[in-house]
């Protein structure tokens, strides 16, 4: 599946690498479907000085021609985009409609930040000395790593490559070594685009030789990851000899509050199916349900009927609803999940284990758990996984403490048909994004992005650019 693809340095791909080969799982079957190379630290060390030698060539090309660029990308995803969606499927385990879902939003990327490169504006402000003038400007940060996690192959890499692209640096991308081929479909667009060699490299391998000799090259001017809070902790401190710029999407454990007067048959409407969307390994998938007290019984039991009816099974059956975890490791944390809660005195209404169908594959049955306590780990922790963790709240001041604690500040929704609780909710809640009865908070033209534990930065939207350029200011006198 892999044959055409490998490391990606200085405009060309490489079938070998330094560190031997990387086995590639379909976890939908528990099977290899593929190895790419493995970059040793020469590769690393090569890759980023093609990076350095082709940052000199983008960041003096036009913005316009820059943007012309992008747009040449998206034209070859879409020409691609079968392709691509097979290999998400087939690498996350996801379904298949998801998959497209996603292929869209990463094109999306490259289509909005193609506008965006014409629009990297300066300013002029007035000096005080005497015919002087005080000028702001932007300029590329200078080489990118990006790392990315697998849950989002694709769309994470194009949230980064794309505003880095469009800001003039050159990038090199780290993926997940469990999902490296949907990254290497994108980087292959741009190598279809004419995109000059060097600008973009792509290096998947273990953490000692990718992540380390990317760290800690003073040529690396900026730090780009999707991946948990302690990665990022850790990154914070290995970045800290150099003083790279550094910007983190980290874990998540989105609260969703539904008030008394909530759409009850819209809330669940859209609850169900994107608590379940990739198996619920997602940053922003609501994992901590706090209804109404009015409300608890009726949405406990609907909701648990719902989930218990949907078709679990490999990503690339179109019937498909929900898909597998990414690994047994998961899965067995998964399980640990559940068992705390009921131990802590939650019930379980449907779930609750493995699904045991022959595949081979990592499946776990969608899980919905009523009355769960505050402390168990279902609602303590993200649970990155296909658990619905349910308790009721009487209070809106109750229910925003305990949608504030702990230490994640990613995203959060709420329901409820009053635009004065929309907005009291939207201010009391500490997180990066609110969604108010929605759950659409990925989008290119959206500043996507966390607070606290939960990261710095944002990607997305005309904010998403600025943190791949640094503001240089001249002060003129003549």
């Amino acid at each position: 599946m892999y044959e055409n693809f490998g490391l990606f340095i200085d405009g060309g791909w490489r079938s070998v690498g330094g560190e031997g080969v990387i086995e590639v799982q379909d976890p939908g079957k528990g099977t290899v479907i593929g190895s790419v190379p493995a970059a040793g630290v020469a590769d690393v060390q090569e890759a980023i000085a093609a990076a350095g030698a082709g940052l000199q060539v983008w960041r003096s090309t036009p913005a316009w021609a820059r943007a012309d660029a992008l747009h040449a990308v998206a034209d070859r995803m879409i020409a691609r985009a079968e392709e691509a969606e097979r290999i998400i499927t087939l690498e996350t385990g996801k379904p298949l409609a998801q998959s497209r879902r996603e292929w869209g939003l990463s094109t999306d990327q490259f289509r909005w930040y193609a506008e965006e490169a014409r629009r990297i504006y300066g300013r002029i402000v007035e000096s005080r000395a005497p015919g002087g003038r005080i000028e702001v400007h932007h300029e590329p940060v200078g080489i990118v790593a990006a790392f990315t996690a697998w849950n989002f192959p694709a769309v994470l890499v194009a949230r980064k490559v794309a505003p880095a692209l469009a800001a003039g640096c050159s990038v090199i991308v780290r993926p997940s070594s469990e999902t490296p081929g949907s990254a290497m479909v994108i980087i292959d667009c741009i190598r279809e685009a004419g995109i000059p060699a060097g600008v973009v490299g792509l290096v998947a391998g273990p953490t000692s030789t990718t992540y380390q000799t990317l760290v800690e090259s003073p040529d690396v001017r900026k730090i780009t990851l999707t991946g948990s809070t302690a990665v990022g902790q850790q990154m914070i401190r290995d970045s800290a000899e150099t003083v790279k710029r550094l910007s983190m999407e980290l874990g998540g454990n989105a609260p969703l509050v539904a008030f008394d007067d909530a759409d009850f048959d819209r809330l669940l409407d859209l609850a169900v199916p994107t608590k379940y969307a990739n198996a619920g390994q997602v940053c922003v998938s609501p994992d901590r349900f706090y209804i109404h007290e009015s409300l608890y019984e009726r949405f406990t039991d609907e909701f648990a009927r719902r989930a218990a009816a949907l078709k679990v099974g490999h990503g690339l059956d179109e019937t498909s609803e929900m898909g597998p975890i990414i690994n047994l490791r998961r899965l067995e944390a998964i399980e640990a999940v559940v068992a705390d809660a009921q131990k802590r005195g939650a019930k379980l209404l449907t779930g609750g284990k493995r699904l045991q169908d022959g595949s081979g594959g990592y499946f776990f049955e969608p899980t919905v758990l009523k009355d769960v306590p505050d402390d168990a780990k279902a609602l303590a922790e993200e649970n990155f996984g296909p658990i619905a963790a349910i308790t009721p709240f009487g209070s809106a001041d109750e229910v925003y403490a305990r949608a504030n604690a702990g230490g994640f500040g990613l995203a959060a929704y709420v329901f409820t048909q009053s635009a004065a609780r929309a907005r009291e909710a939207v201010a009391g809640i500490e997180a990066g994004m609110v969604g108010v009865n929605s759950f659409a908070l990925a989008a290119a033209e959206a500043p996507f992005g966390g607070i606290k534990l939960s990261g710095m930065g944002r990607e997305g939207g005309s904010e998403g650019i600025h943190d791949f350029l640094n503001i240089k200011l001249s002060q003129v006198a003549f």
